[in-house]
């Protein structure tokens, strides 16, 4: 049962000792440990790889190795199941009867599948994503982000989170999504709702507010794909609509259309909101790398170098679920069927390199990360998320300097999330160059 607490951001929390038979003893929904986890999983690997985590009631894996175990059969280790067997905690059916009553039905994310229906779905999705496609984006994505650095650039200082990253994965999901008719402010709190439902973290009066905020989101993209069903247009929604597989035809059902929208939606400004965020906190507290990479604005390879290296260290998605469909064991640790179990990425990404605390962007094997997941459910949209974080860098970089935070860094408070690791208020100062 998901743990009740309150949505307001965690307060400042000190490195939490962990020793010996201590550690059997936490939680990962423990307030101080939700916000700064390193020596938390740094334990786990050592001592309890493969750990169950009581109040959250599954197992938290933490070495890249048994990750990968993971990640290589997912018949055994079910995403889909994984998924929908958390999805709304306690309230799942509640969910379901609230979101067919009001929010125009039901619809199962398609995308957190098992192959092979993943992998067909997968394949309607990509063109919409391919490194090519995103690549022609760059001018269009420079333009918004020049846009709404303006914005600030002249006051001094800025709120990273709330003036900047936020605003800006919206502006650009949905201009690629064909959405002009939105308030931003609805857009973030749909999103918001829709990921609280793999929180672990809500009360019920949340539960029911996200419900409700659920069925608006659904009625609003349900309007919008109706109007490309009658009137195509040049964006991702009419992709989606008249997808097809060229060797057999096979198109996106109602109920898959409606799914995909919604997380093409949700996963282009949430995830990608929390990397800005964690990126910004990088150039505000590394100033030798703000000034390296302030003298080579136009080197590509660094940039991408960097935008790799800040998506390993600071990993904006914490861990995802998976479920296990038969009696296993996983390094050494029985598991029963239907057990749940979460792959905690964060604590991959410093196990598989030396040094894991550093920021280095010349690390060797530096895609290796686990920061946009892998195996059959890797990220479908990193090129965006990645062309997105690369020309914010460039463009900060190009028009502030000397950026600052207002407030010391280990008192930047988290949202209360088990699903990401992502930075409440950043509160920002700096200079017009």
């Amino acid at each position: 049962m998901a743990e009740e607490t309150s949505d307001a951001p965690l307060a400042p929390a000190k490195p939490v000792p962990l020793i010996g038979e201590e550690l059997i003893s936490r939680s990962l929904s423990e307030p101080e440990l939700l916000a700064r986890p390193l020596a938390f999983y740094e334990q786990l690997r050592a001592h309890s790889p493969v750990h169950y985590d009581e109040k959250l009631g599954k197992y938290l894996i933490t070495r890249f190795e048994d990750i990968w175990e993971v990640l290589r059969d997912p018949v055994l280790y079910s995403a889909g199941h994984g998924f929908h067997d958390i999805y709304g905690d306690e309230n799942q059916r509640e969910l379901i009867e609230i979101l067919k009553r009001d929010g125009g039905g039901h619809f199962p994310d398609a995308i957190m599948s098992d192959p092979p229906y993943h992998t067909k779905i997968r394949r309607l999705m990509e063109k919409a994503f391919t490194a090519h496609r995103v690549k022609t984006l760059e001018p269009r994505i420079t333009r918004v982000v020049s846009e709404i650095i303006d914005r600030f650039s002249d006051v001094g200082k800025a709120e990273g989170i709330e003036d900047f990253a936020i605003p800006l994965t919206i502006a650009i999901i949905c201009e690629q999504l064909g959405l002009k008719d939105y308030e931003p402010a609805n857009i973030r709190r749909w999103s918001m709702a829709v990921t609280a439902q793999i929180s672990h973290m809500q009360t019920r009066d949340e539960f029911l507010d996200n419900a409700t905020a659920m069925c608006d989101l659904q009625n609003f993209l349900i309007a919008e794909i109706r109007k490309r069903q009658k009137q195509p247009q040049e964006d991702m929604i009419t992709d989606l609509v008249f997808a097809k597989i060229d060797e057999d035809g096979t198109e996106l059902t109602w109920e898959e259309l409606v799914s995909l929208v919604r997380a093409t939606l949700v996963g282009g400004h949430d995830t990608t909101s929390i990397a800005l965020g964690k990126m910004l906190f990088v150039l505000a507290t590394r100033p030798d790398i703000a000034r390296q990479l302030r003298d080579n604005l136009d080197d590509e390879r660094l940039f991408m170098r960097f935008v790799e290296e800040m998506m390993r260290h600071q990993s904006p998605v914490r861990g995802l679920p998976r479920t296990v469909m038969e009696d296993t064991v996983l390094n050494g640790v029985h598991l029963a069927k239907g057990s749940i179990m979460i792959l905690v990425w964060a604590s991959a990404n410093e196990d598989a390199y030396e040094r894991p605390r550093e920021f280095d962007m010349e690390r060797p094997n530096l895609q290796r990360h686990l920061s946009f997941g892998g195996g059959t459910h890797k990220c479908i949209g990193m090129a965006l998320a990645r062309m997105e974080l690369k020309v914010a860098a460039r463009e900060i970089l190009r028009r502030l300097d000397d950026i600052e935070l207002t407030i010391p860094p280990e008192e930047v408070p988290f949202n209360p999330t088990v699903s990401m690791h992502s930075i409440a208020q950043l509160p920002l100062i700096f200079s017009r160059r």
